[in-house]
């Protein structure tokens, strides 16, 4: 994997779902099959979860392949994993800020389904988290969902396209994807928006395949959509605004995981002011040293990409946020340099607590940045994403 994000920087949703499975299976399972036993395991670290599994039964991602739209939108069954993932950054008309994460997953819970009855009956389950970053009010919403793929409670379809999860959903048109609806409610949060692409779609690794390590079979299927125009209304709290901005439409499936001695990592998606668009990941091993299989991509505003391998950029944490809800350490601002692209950016969090506590704790949120790109100013939003440091508690070269 010398390609952009090419752990399948979504692998969070994989140990999100495996974390959540552990626990769920022991109240939905005894409806579901016949001879399975199940234990609940405690202190489960997302490490442990995509360290290795049975993947037998599994389809599994070995090679580049051709990509199929509107059929790629839809679900792919034969793998055990597969999410549809979507953040902006929107704004009101006089600059109010929010930024947004609505991300759907669907996980096997067995290759195959044993003959059962049961209209309740499923080896699948389907998870979602909805999150809003009103940087107006500095406050952080959001909210997590799980279903079982049965009886119309959640799932996923292509002709229609559509994903969902009770009332939350992403629906497209009848006979294809665009314009892209956008739906959830919780509490006193919600989003409806429509999303239309304003670049190409986006092969993500190696013509789609994502290496997420050495091993053969260790990847995944992946393609993103970085520059979407987005319209529609956002609720936080009694306030209900227009908004507009950009959102990123990441999608990805797979069944193999993180390699034994990967822990996380950090994912930088960022929308210059002069049209291009950066992703950059960096996957961090058990000893603090970023893994080689780190890569990026940078999206010229024609659409046209070019791929990053982990030796061709350099992220510096420059500051630290402790949440006062887990107590884990997390980077809390960076500098972003690009040398063969003259690119050097500082990026910031719009708001500094943005921790989603869901089946397991991480750091997803709406950042800012300005620098230099081409000896040209530029500036901008984008999001980030913080995975795997409740496991060890510290940060490389950081005490406790």
């Amino acid at each position: 994997m010398t390609e952009s994000r090419q752990q399948g920087i979504t692998p969070l949703l994989v140990a999100i779902a495996v974390i959540f499975l552990t626990v769920f299976t022991l109240f939905i399972y005894p409806f579901w099959f016949d001879g399975v036993q199940h234990t609940a395991t405690r202190g489960i670290t997302v490490s442990d979860v995509l360290a290795g599994g049975d993947t037998t039964g599994y389809a599994r991602a070995y090679s580049p392949r051709a990509f199929t739209f509107p059929e790629d939108h839809g679900p792919h069954t034969d793998y055990r994993h597969e999410w549809w993932y979507y953040t902006g950054n929107l704004a009101t008309a006089t600059g109010r800020h929010f930024g947004y994460q609505l991300t759907f997953f669907r996980f096997a819970l067995r290759p195959t389904l044993p003959k059962r009855d049961s209209a309740w009956a499923t080896r699948q389950i389907m998870m979602a988290h909805f999150a809003i970053s009103d940087v107006g009010d500095d406050r952080f919403y959001h909210a997590e969902k799980t279903s079982r793929v049965a009886l119309g409670l959640a799932g996923a379809t292509v002709r229609p396209f559509v994903v969902w999860i009770d009332d939350w959903s992403a629906q497209g048109t009848s006979d294809g994807l665009w314009p892209l609806h956008l739906h959830a409610v919780h509490d006193d949060m919600a989003i409806d928006l429509t999303v239309t692409p304003g670049k190409p779609v986006v092969l993500q690794g190696e013509k789609g395949l994502s290496r997420k390590s050495s091993e053969p079979g260790n990847a995944s299927y992946y393609y993103s959509f970085t520059h979407l125009e987005t319209h529609g209304t956002i609720q936080a709290g009694n306030h209900r605004y227009q908004v507009t901005g950009l959102s990123w439409l990441d999608r990805e499936w797979g069944t193999s995981s993180l390699a034994a001695d990967q822990t996380g990592w950090n994912w930088y998606a960022l929308q210059l002011s002069d049209g291009s668009d950066i992703m950059a990941y960096q996957l961090r091993r058990k000893d603090g040293s970023v893994d080689p299989f780190s890569s990026g991509k940078i999206i010229d505003p024609d659409g046209t990409d070019r791929s990053l391998a982990a030796r061709d950029f350099d992220i510096r944490t420059l500051s630290h946020w402790r949440s006062p809800h887990t107590s884990i350490l997390y980077p809390s601002r960076w500098w972003l340099s690009i040398p063969r692209e003259s690119l050097e950016l500082e990026i910031e969090p719009l708001l500094a607590d943005q921790e989603l506590h869901a089946s397991v704790d991480y750091w997803e949120g709406a950042v800012m940045f300005k620098g230099i790109h081409n000896d040209r100013r530029v500036k901008g939003f984008g999001y980030v994403e913080l995975t795997g440091y409740g496991e060890s508690g510290t940060l490389p070269g950081v005490s406790k």
